[in-house]
């Protein structure tokens, strides 16, 4: 995958980028066993560089504090890699600043030859990613302060508010962080309920950092954990809604991940799984199309509490404005 000079600049790319990184951690990245990273690391040393190791679990390296590379340069596709990346921050569902990342390409631009700076501005001034959970964004600081704290070993003291609305004070075990379905989570060990606990982001209320840190389980597989908690979980409802239109016009409105989309004799089969049935109904409405419910009964009272909240928003204030003009001098004058 590398020339042996790419890997070691890569690894001081590494170094500057975290402040530690364990010599399994790099052999991965740059796909070589630990043993030959051993050896890049020497390399480096031997030409001057300030790298430390670090001891502990497996062991790892980290540049002295203080030290800076020199500025980089960008392949074309290394740079596409970087434009794309920081162009979807937008899906990443994270509350980072537009200045940041508009700052961010400015650079990456700037260092790129006339051609590859105008094939990105194709990309970025064309390409358009919005988010769909615009009202359960997390900021970006309490996900890196999260990140810092699963690096540290530190527990974190929450207040946590869950979908029943239920306000809650723990203190957690962090172990990683992970993004799912439009949403982030953190993963951890939960002192309270004596057991590992997913988090939602935007749910905790507050967080603060404690200095007490925590031994953490070597053999706890958080990917694992995420996967059998997040991805299996089944749903409480089982949709199954029929649109009557033709499919490529719910192909339009319905994106592929959100549910099984089947042509019918007299429309279209739209099959999904779902907990909240007033999300799923306040959902189905927005999409403005003619559709039948065949599944669950309870959708039907689910649409009709929405259209009982929606007349009375509409009606609010009606009868005190029709009292306000009724005894008004001006509608008496034109009455009589």
């Amino acid at each position: 995958m590398y020339h042996p000079t790419t890997r070691l600049l890569t690894i001081l790319e590494l170094l500057q980028t975290h402040p530690y990184l364990s010599g399994e951690a790099l052999a991965r990245r740059l796909e070589v066993e630990p043993r030959t990273i051993r050896r890049y690391i020497l390399m480096l040393q031997e030409m001057g560089m300030p790298i430390e190791g670090v001891r502990g679990p497996g062991g790892g390296y980290r540049l002295r504090p203080g030290f800076k590379l020199p500025p980089l340069l960008f392949t074309e596709e290394e740079a596409t890699a970087v434009v794309l990346g920081l162009l979807g921050t937008s899906w990443l569902e994270i509350g980072l600043s537009p200045v940041a990342v508009e700052g961010a390409l400015a650079k990456v631009h700037r260092v790129l030859p006339l051609q590859g700076r105008e094939r990105l501005q194709a990309i970025s001034s064309h390409l358009i990613l919005s988010p769909h959970q615009q009202d359960a964004r997390p900021d970006a600081t309490l996900l890196i302060n999260i990140s810092e704290a699963v690096q540290q070993r530190q527990r974190i003291a929450i207040e946590y508010r869950s979908h029943h609305n239920e306000a809650t004070r723990r203190q957690v075990e962090p172990y990683g962080v992970a993004g799912w379905k439009g949403r982030w989570y953190l993963i951890g060990y939960c002192c309270l309920r004596q057991a590992f606990r997913s988090f939602r982001l935007d749910r905790i209320q507050s967080a603060q950092f404690l200095k007490e840190t925590f031994e953490r389980q070597e053999d706890f597989d958080c990917q694992d954990y995420v996967i059998k908690r997040l991805a299996t979980v089944p749903a409480k409802w089982q949709i199954e809604v029929e649109f009557q239109t033709e499919l490529y016009i719910v192909q339009h409105k319905i994106p592929s991940t959100y549910g099984r989309l089947t042509a019918t004799p007299t429309g279209v089969l739209f099959q999904c799984h779902y907990d909240e049935l007033s999300s799923v109904a306040r959902y189905l409405v927005g999409l403005n199309l003619p559709f039948v419910i065949h599944h669950p009964p309870e959708l039907r009272q689910a649409l009709l509490q929405l259209a009982e909240n929606i007349i009375q928003i509409a009606t609010m204030g009606q009868e005190e404005e029709h009292n306000t003009l009724s005894h008004s001098p001006t509608r008496h004058a034109i009455m009589n």
